[in-house]
């Protein structure tokens, strides 16, 4: 899992995605023959240039990556790119333009990976001279593994790594592990490294259990007596040390967040504009003909990172006070008539796509909660916080799978937690049109907690 905190990815891969798709245009205008110039090619192009990167890893460059492996991933993508340019001219235009698609695309080549290390070394010279986008870490453990990787973040400075200490675990190492917990709330570390080597299966745990509870970067130095994959998992090298981190999850990469963001951009603009245009004003009417009070029930709730945010929801219940504290209940009398139908349909929910179109939300993802129910949460339910590593949805895989509604016992929290780890870990397009169809199905079946 990649850190959230400091990251200027965040903004410079969007873009990088921007300005490589606008050179491959503008070039294509300017280098290829008229035969080329439409707006079928620049859509082909543009496309094909997305999806060769999807399966490359083209945009996936760390502090860490090496300038070899930068290499290899535009040896690979250029390569097939030029492939797919030749077979449009092959296919669709029916004419040799061999020269002209080589000047294209080794212009192409040459312009983008200059943009590409300019960058990356542009931030590397910007975390070693200036001590900017660093992430404060500490290792847990001893032994070789451990010595090699003090070596290299206090060598590599460039890279953006703050080591802050090391806890060897010497002697109680129950007692020290107590003791690094402490620091790193106390002193806001970003990310932990753990020594294999060092831990028994429970303290390994222990470390995991804390880290996902307290939403800190866990990542482990390996240890060849100890099996310790999973299929979540993640191998890199930090020059040549190799690190596994905690859980490899697909919404940390760029591309997938493009792809989801711009799924969740178009589906809410269409709800917002063929459904809540006409719904707002008759929802409007009812609402206010039977009770007093706002249209739209506004609420804190935490989101991505645990940032709180407005929640929005058509109201369906009287003004009370208990409202940002008690969750509904079976045949709650704060519930309106109006409001019992809308809840019934699952209608109440709608203005939340305004909480996507704004990017507060996502379409599909985990529920958020109530700030009161998530702090009660956070204490009792194990791993509840790694939720927060995504967007919430206004939709998920545990709503589609009975646990939505009202928290009748601890069983529906802990498998409402299950279900979104599982999302999170396992995220695809088509798994969140999967869920986005069965949560359309249970509403017309009607659903027996939908109160």
């Amino acid at each position: 899992m990649k850190s959230k905190a400091g990251r200027y990815s965040v903004y410079i891969r969007p873009f990088t995605y921007v300005l490589d798709l606008l050179i491959i245009n503008l070039f294509s205008c300017s280098l290829l023959p008229d035969s080329f110039l439409s707006l079928y090619f620049m859509i082909f192009v543009s496309l094909s240039w997305v999806i060769i990167a999807m399966n490359i890893g083209f945009y996936e460059v760390y502090r860490y990556t090496k300038v070899v492996a930068i290499l290899n991933k535009i040896f690979k993508q250029f390569a097939l790119f030029t492939i797919i340019c030749y077979a449009f001219s092959g296919f669709y235009i029916g004419e040799s333009n061999s020269v002209a698609i080589l000047q294209y695309t080794g212009a192409a080549l040459l312009f983008i990976s200059t943009v590409k290390f300019f960058i990356f070394f542009f931030l590397r010279k910007y975390r070693s001279v200036l001590g900017g986008n660093l992430r404060k870490v500490i290792i847990l453990g001893q032994g070789k593994s451990v010595e090699q990787l003090i070596e290299f973040f206090n060598e590599n400075p460039d890279y953006g790594y703050n080591l802050i200490t090391v806890f060897k675990l010497k002697d109680n190492v129950e007692r020290e592990l107590e003791e690094s917990f402490s620091f790193v709330l106390e002193d806001s570390v970003d990310e932990i490294y753990c020594s294999l080597a060092d831990l028994n299966t429970d303290q390994i745990n222990t470390v995991i259990d804390f880290s996902d509870n307290n939403m800190k970067i866990l990542k482990f130095l390996p240890d060849d007596g100890k099996e310790f994959f999973t299929r979540n998992m993640k191998l890199d090298y930090y020059d040549y040390i190799p690190v596994i981190s905690l859980r490899d999850i697909p919404l940390d990469y760029t591309i997938n967040k493009v792809i989801k963001r711009g799924f969740d951009i178009l589906f809410s603009f269409i709800i917002i504009v063929c459904v809540l245009s006409w719904l707002i004003p008759i929802l409007a009417i009812l609402i206010k003909l039977e009770s007093k009070g706002p249209v739209f029930f506004k609420q804190k709730r935490n989101g991505l990172n645990y940032k709180e945010f407005n929640c929005y929801k058509f109201r369906s219940m009287e003004l009370n006070e208990i409202a940002d504290l008690e969750q509904v209940s079976k045949n709650d009398p704060r519930i309106t008539k109006t409001g019992k139908f809308i809840r019934k349909t699952s209608m109440d929910e709608l203005p939340q796509f305004f909480n996507v179109f704004l990017g507060e939300m996502s379409v599909v993802g985990p529920r958020p909660h109530m700030v009161s129910h998530t702090e009660m949460y956070a204490r009792k339910v194990d791993k509840f916080m790694v939720r927060h590593f995504v967007k919430p949805g206004i939709t998920g895989l545990a709503q589609t799978n009975g646990f939505r509604g009202e928290v009748e016992n601890d069983e529906d929290i802990i498998y409402r937690v299950k279900y979104d780890i599982f999302y999170m870990e396992n995220w695809s397009v088509l798994l969140d049109i999967k869920i986005i169809f069965m949560t359309v199905l249970n509403a017309i079946k009607g659903e027996k907690k939908a109160y």
